[in-house]
């Protein structure tokens, strides 16, 4: 995301007011929400011009945004103890900061956060971005900043509350530098601990990047509840991995009725790379929705982009067209079972192994494909070369399914029941099949020309030339063609 404040650009990879009944109107359950972050103004920033960032109150006047972060509380520690929270040309500290502080006095923001908390909106506070001091020294630091962060954004009382008598929906982490993760647990457990027995729900979300894992937020994800996460699929050269994200919710989260959304550029400028149109964002949101449980819905950065892009928010959520939820918000943490229990469980169970060739290091695997090793059987969760059954414990490609007998098992010589990894000798037609190009965005199952080969794209992807990826390549190679059959990009 982007941090941006009153003058400069920076680039970087919920409701009191209307009553509790209005609250509940937000769904954290359902596979179509929307959230966009407010408060940077970053289209003014990237394009120099006026317009972009309207009053926050213009983006609740229908139904299409569900979530609205604001954007950023960027420096934990500054002036008289209390940190900074800067909204750019909307709200910051350069323009009427409490006396002896540096943090912004926003209190005429405070109608339109409870206007668009009365039409079922949650608001939240975004910590950090991509500048900033957003680090703890101690866990005790921690729980003496979440305090803080209560009493002048959630459910406390101070006499610096940036909004006043609004109160937000809860805290969002946005943390993308700092010199250390020391802290973040502790700082969401006493949010929760603030949280428990309040007259309304407040949330706690997490913007990490697509990266797995991610450099600032892992240690905090693995180890608190979160009920939405809001993945960064941009300005990354691989910014498509949902399927990791999919696995980390139900394997490895706190809650694991955590939310996982797309998170995309709202226009071209709003990121380095990463943007697509509201319609192939759709069809990108639709098939994910179809695969994984763990859909959210779509994330923005950010409403001043979304408003001047011909109004994307409205675009992308008629693009994704309507999901579904259970109505509930709850937040359904387990326990994680030791690595023996586990796989005691797992030894118990025989599974037939006929036919089931035996697991090779040099075969691609893909999706409910079946292998056999060390005596088991497995079968792999995704796309999948030279992961060995068994040797992840943290984010396992392969489901064990139990022990098989020697006498039902292929013979190891014979090449595994898998995807064939490509060889120069397979041929496929090229016939109407475009070049590949590098400004092309391409979805899976869509075909380019490279090279002489024809290739197929597994998932989204930009910019990433065929072959160019061994280690979880986006494209796979049908095969050679002849150049009479490929059809030429035009100049």
């Amino acid at each position: 995301m982007v941090f941006t404040p009153s003058k400069s650009l920076f680039s970087g990879c919920l409701i009191l007011g209307a009553g509790l009944l209005q609250a509940k109107a937000f769904d954290n359950s359902r596979t179509d929400n929307l959230a966009v972050y407010y408060g940077q103004n970053s289209y003014n920033a990237a394009n120099g011009g006026s317009g972009g960032q309207k009053s926050l109150s213009t983006f609740c006047e229908d139904d299409t945004i569900n979530v609205i972060p604001l954007a950023f509380l960027n420096n934990f520690h500054s002036t008289g103890g209390l940190p900074e929270f800067d909204m750019a040309s909307t709200c910051s500290s350069s323009g009427n900061p409490f006396p002896g502080t540096s943090l912004a006095n926003c209190q005429s923001l405070a109608d339109d956060i409870k206007t668009c908390q009365a039409k079922g909106k949650i608001i939240t506070v975004s910590l950090g971005g991509a500048i900033g001091d957003t680090s703890f020294s101690s866990n005790s630091q921690a729980e003496a900043f979440a305090d803080t962060i209560w009493n002048l954004f959630l459910g406390g009382t101070s006499s610096t509350r940036p909004f006043g008598s609004a109160v937000l929906d809860g805290i969002d982490l946005d943390i993308e530098g700092g010199t250390s993760a020391v802290g973040y647990a502790a700082f969401v457990n006493r949010i929760r601990s603030h949280a428990e027995g309040a007259n309304k729900k407040y949330y706690v979300t997490a913007a990490p990047q697509c990266v797995f894992p991610d450099a600032h937020l892992t240690d905090v994800l693995n180890s608190v509840a979160f009920d939405a996460v809001y993945v960064q699929n941009y300005d990354n050269p691989n910014a498509w991995n949902f399927n990791v994200w999919d696995n980390w919710a139900k394997t490895k989260a706190v809650n694991k009725n955590v939310k996982i959304y797309i998170g995309a550029p709202a226009s071209s400028t709003a990121a380095g790379s990463g943007y697509v149109s509201a319609a192939t964002l759709g069809k990108i949101a639709k098939e994910t929705r179809s695969k994984y449980s763990s859909f959210g819905g779509v994330m923005l950065w950010d409403a001043s982009q979304a408003y001047a892009n011909g109004h994307f928010d409205k675009q992308i959520k008629s693009a994704m067209g309507s999901g579904s939820g259970s109505g509930s918000s709850s937040v359904t943490t387990t326990k994680k079972a030791s690595s023996t229990s586990a796989t005691s469980t797992a030894t118990t169970k025989a599974e037939s192994c006929n036919g089931v060739s035996a697991w090779k290091a040099t075969a691609t695997y893909t999706a409910s494909q079946k292998a056999t090793y060390n005596g088991h059987l497995w079968t792999a969760k995704w796309w999948t070369a030279g992961e060995t059954p068994g040797s992840d414990s943290d984010a396992p490609v392969w489901v064990d399914n139990g022990a098989c007998t020697a006498a039902t098992q292929k013979a190891s010589s014979t090449s595994a029941k898998a995807a064939p990894t490509p060889t120069a000798t397979k041929t496929g037609s090229c016939n109407g099949v475009s070049a590949w190009k590098a400004t092309a965005t391409y979805t899976a199952s869509q075909k380019a020309t490279y090279n002489g080969h024809l290739w197929t794209a597994k998932w989204w992807t930009v910019g990433e030339a065929p072959g160019t990826d061994s280690d979880a390549p986006v494209w796979a190679d049908n095969g050679a063609c002849t150049n009479s059959r490929i059809q030429r990009r035009r100049l």
